[in-house]
């Protein structure tokens, strides 16, 4: 799928594997305890954690470990009155939703897999909805009920509706925008068009040094997945496009202003993918810089079904390039 041609398409890999924590510490104590079914810890470090990105980030490093809906009603009956441990439990079942789904496009989707995503995303939604009833201003449940509406395929101003929620209480919350984007893809709900207006908005608004601008990255890889090959080779080649992505990237990781936080990764490495896609090769490059050797899934995932392997690639491919 790669849009242009390479020599050493197989180097050497590395001793990489992606670590769900991203190398950050809090998010490797959340996840070990989940594992382990201590919800003890993991309470004390979702209260510790107040900011509503890092919120964000610790509640999707949650979502990744798997079988939690065979023990969190233990936490939900032991602390009655908090609303964190409904929240986690209907954050963790709309990817409990999606697992159920598969990554396949629906064409390619079974009747039962439908079945049961629909039944385990009514079960998150009934749970969000709960936490929304009991502290509407819970930001993290209502970004979540954001990524359910895109799978419920609920109508567009009930979408927007949820998403305005977010974003009324924390303007610039990223996995929110991120969400919201996928929402309006063509392959969703909504059109290329809708796609690359919300994603230049919001870009526009985001101050310098944000992660926001990301979010014209993934509407060029959405955009270029769409499309038939040839056609999608063609699309990303464009010098505006080359253009446009090195814009955003400049306004991001690429400023002086940017931070790396809780959730950095996955973030960079789609600016690291597709300024290489378009031959930005300092740009790609200053990405890798910042990586070193910290895989992710996203986005890798689209290139290779060893994000690692397509990742590894990516670098040496952009190292050889760069200026």
């Amino acid at each position: 799928m790669w849009p242009f041609s390479r020599k050493n398409q197989e180097p050497p890999k590395p001793d990489i594997v992606i670590d769900p924590a991203y190398g950050d510490p809090t998010a490797r104590t959340l996840i070990d305890a989940m594992t382990r079914q201590d919800w003890r810890t993991a309470r004390d470090v979702f209260d510790e954690a107040r900011d509503p990105d890092v919120r964000a980030f610790l509640m999707e490093a949650a979502c990744a470990v798997d079988g939690v809906q065979d023990w969190i009603k233990e936490w939900t009956a032991a602390e009655p009155d908090s609303t964190l441990p409904v929240l986690v439990r209907g954050c963790h079942a709309v990817s409990w939703a999606w697992e159920a789904r598969g990554a396949q496009r629906a064409q390619y989707t079974s009747g039962e897999q439908f079945r049961e995503f629909a039944r385990r995303l009514k079960l998150a939604e009934n749970l969000l909805d709960e936490v929304v009833a009991r502290d509407p201003d819970d930001v993290t449940a209502w970004t979540w009920l954001v990524v359910s509406a895109r799978g419920r395929q609920v109508g567009r101003e009930e979408a927007q509706a949820r998403f305005g929620e977010v974003v009324k209480r924390h303007p610039l919350h990223v996995v929110a925008h991120e969400q919201y984007l996928q929402f309006l893809c063509a392959k969703w709900s909504g059109s290329h068009d809708l796609m690359f207006d919300f994603a230049r908005k919001a870009t526009a608004a985001a101050p310098n040094g944000s992660w926001l601008p990301e979010l014209i990255a993934v509407a060029h890889l959405e955009k270029w997945l769409s499309l038939p090959s040839g056609e999608d080779a063609a699309w990303i080649k464009q010098p505006e496009v080359r253009e446009e992505i090195v814009a955003a990237a400049s306004k991001s990781y690429l400023h002086p202003d940017f931070r790396t936080g809780p959730g950095w990764v996955p973030r960079v490495a789609t600016f690291a993918l597709t300024c290489e896609f378009v031959e930005a090769f300092e740009a790609a490059g200053h990405a890798h810089d910042l990586l070193g050797d910290l895989a992710s899934e996203w986005p890798w995932q689209y290139c290779d079904n060893d994000p690692v392997a397509a990742f590894v690639r990516g670098r040496e491919y952009v190292h050889e390039n760069r200026p």
